[in-house]
């Protein structure tokens, strides 16, 4: 995966990793490192292909997290 971006993001007290999906411009898959589930995350895109803004990221990782049932760690 030679030239796809990737970076860790701490928000809410909790770890995530973000991925820039090979070969999608504006594609990125975010995966909840601290979360109770592993491997547990979503994917986000831009409309138009352009790279997501780091406020945009912690926007819907935000978002993400208000969804989650907090008994079972998935999404409502």
């Amino acid at each position: 995966m030679l030239g796809v971006a990737s970076w860790q993001v701490q928000l809410g007290g909790h770890d995530w990793l973000v991925e820039e999906r090979a070969g999608v411009p504006g594609c990125y898959d975010v995966t909840w490192l601290s979360g109770p589930n592993p491997g547990y995350g979503f994917s986000t895109q831009t409309f138009d292909g352009t790279p997501v803004s780091k406020e945009r990221m912690e926007r819907s990782i935000a978002d993400f997290l208000e969804q989650i049932d907090p008994q079972t760690g998935y999404l409502d």
